[in-house]
């Protein structure tokens, strides 16, 4: 099942359900992290092809189009539609995503599930979209209508390529607007095959737009034009400041943003030490610990801190690093040599500021952007892997003595995407939940996302809501209708 040769069937640009060239003619390498060599050139789109995926997504957007004039049942059925493709696809969608992204092949088969499964709630939505009869004082019968925003642009990140489409599309899709979506330069390869699967799937000319290209160029022309009226960005908090500054100084469109994170994860003498260590290992190794909520300050109470960091020591020691595509990799490449490099920094601050090292500490080998699973103890606020995003498999395990101190720690931080808490208190458990500033809040698990939950940050780690009935919102217009009763039309 596993095929490190994959054939790359689509290295274009999609507009308006076709693959063209850029309108430069240039390109750019897409790059497998396991061995630095280049997997293909890819159409590097610039604000040219930007313009034309907008007049593409414009022209299919009006009132007119076959897209508007759809029933929005029939939405709901070709979004069904495109979700069994991609699930009939599944095997070499997979490939593509370890080849293109480095993570096992294993974690993208589950990615592609969630994605097909966040296509097909959202397929749900589509016809059950509807605004609400008011009682309003006076002569009127008043009654508000929902109303897709129109054209929006979407940025999506490298470490979760398809389910980041899928968190993307699913409600664009269900509420009628039509799409300009940039991949990340990293990652191109799995969003482009899903628009030839759109086309297949039998949605009409310019509803679906792919523009892989740069941040700087590409990136900015979306958040910048005047015909986008919303644009949706996962990523770093410092590019999202960038969209909406973008965003404001344009055409005001709105923005949705799910950006970084440095999410506690605090674990209470009362719970199982066994089950919290491997509760705390899955929820900062993920996906090399590229995961914008991953549990990265671990917060452990004094009681069973050095049993605990034993264990936590012994996990990461254990766990096998390697190519993608061996089946028995548990841990995959870094994405690139810019993240690479940056790991290795903030490891390297690690131990100058004073942390220990309990597990790795290093890289693998100079062949792949490969990095050793890295435990650190006696790890303190004010160091820079406790306060900095790593975005790597980088775990840092902070002691701690009562609730009431580590909650005022887990909030010292300008994040607020995740947390989570391991204790057999319901007490304890609950006045975590009241008090953390997080947008999920995980009790004895974590990372359960799932397509029927809303997500998103607090304070610097975005604004908005995906996936959920609420991710709908970020899609709609609220319209206002009161008409005079009594009059003669």
């Amino acid at each position: 099942m596993a095929n490190p040769s994959v054939e790359v069937l689509y290295n274009q640009i999609f507009i308006n359900n076709n693959f063209v060239n850029s309108v430069s003619g240039k390109t750019f390498p897409t790059i497998n992290p396991a061995n630095k060599k280049k997997i293909i050139d890819v159409a590097e789109a610039d604000k040219d092809d930007v313009d034309l995926a907008v007049n593409a997504a414009k022209i299919a957007f009006k009132p007119e189009s076959e897209w508007r004039k759809m029933d929005a049942s029939a939405r709901g059925k070709l979004m069904y539609k495109l979700s069994e493709l991609i699930d009939m696809h599944k095997i070499h969608l997979a490939n593509l995503e370890s080849l293109d992204n480095g993570k096992p092949f294993s974690d993208s088969l589950l990615d592609i599930d969630a994605a097909v499964s966040t296509l097909k709630y959202y397929a749900g939505f589509a016809d059950k979209i509807h605004g609400k009869t008011i009682p309003a004082d006076g002569p009127h019968f008043t009654f508000t209508k929902c109303q897709p925003v129109g054209v929006v642009g979407q940025i999506i990140p490298w470490n979760y390529p398809i389910l980041m489409l899928a968190w993307k599309w699913g409600p664009a899709l269900a509420t009628g607007c039509t799409i300009v979506l940039k991949p990340a330069e990293q990652t191109p390869l799995t969003a482009l095959h899903v628009a030839a699967l759109s086309k297949e799937a039998g949605f009409p000319d310019g509803v679906i737009n792919i523009v892989p290209g740069y941040g700087p160029t590409a990136g900015q022309a979306i958040a910048s034009h005047h015909d986008i009226n919303k644009v949706a960005f996962t990523g770093s908090t410092e590019v999202g400041k960038l969209i909406m500054e973008e965003a404001a100084k344009s055409n005001l469109k709105r923005v949705s943003l799910e950006l970084g994170g440095k999410s506690p994860l605090v674990i209470f003498d009362d719970f199982d030490v066994d089950e919290a260590a491997k509760t705390a290992h899955d929820a900062v190794f993920s996906n090399m610990g590229q995961n914008c909520c991953a549990g990265s300050r671990t917060f452990v109470q004094e009681g069973i801190y050095e049993q605990f960091v034993e264990k936590a020591a012994s996990l990461a020691s254990q766990k096998k690093v390697g190519d993608q595509f061996d089946v028995d990799t548990q841990l995959g490449p870094l994405i690139n040599e810019e993240q690479y490099n940056k790991v290795l920094s903030m490891i390297e601050s690690g131990k100058v500021e004073g942390a220990k090292v309990k597990a790795g500490g290093s890289k693998i080998g100079d062949t792949g952007y490969f990095v050793y699973p890295t435990v650190f103890s006696d790890v303190t606020d004010n160091m820079k892997i406790a306060r900095e995003e790593i975005f790597g498999p980088v775990q840092q395990i902070i002691k701690f003595k009562t609730l009431d101190e580590v909650i005022k720690r887990a909030n010292n931080t300008k994040y607020g995407l995740a947390a989570g808490v391991l204790t057999n208190n319901l007490d304890t458990a609950m006045k975590y939940i009241d008090n953390v500033n997080a947008g999920s809040v995980w009790v004895n698990c974590y990372d359960a996302i799932n397509a029927q939950s809303p997500f998103g940050g607090f304070k610097q780690s975005g604004q908005g809501r995906e996936l959920g009935e609420e991710g709908l919102k970020e899609y709609l217009e609220l319209k206002t209708v009161s008409i005079r009763k009594n009059y003669n039309f």
